[in-house]
């Protein structure tokens, strides 16, 4: 995993707050974009910086696309986290 591009990814309050959105479950792209001010493509945008990062997954269902967390990824970085607490 690189850890640069998914700490740049989670520098930005936004992406922070999609995630935010993404814990209580899957949502198509409009109704994240329904918790924010701000143009689809923007939204779009955000989604595929967080993508590219592997912190959520996309899925095509019929006309929408829908996005949910990579638990996997953050658990790693967690992982990472941790090993600065044990003793050595």
């Amino acid at each position: 995993m690189g850890f640069q591009q998914t700490f740049k990814a989670l520098s930005d309050t936004t992406r922070r707050e999609i995630l935010d959105l993404l814990k209580s479950g899957t949502l198509s792209a409009g109704e994240i974009g329904n918790h924010f001010d701000m143009t689809g493509a923007t939204i779009s945008h955000h989604l595929n910086i967080l993508k590219d990062a592997n912190l959520i997954t996309a899925e095509k269902q019929g006309k929408y696309i829908y996005y949910e967390l990579n638990l996997s990824v953050f658990e790693e970085i967690i992982g990472w986290f941790q090993t600065f607490k044990e003793d050595k």
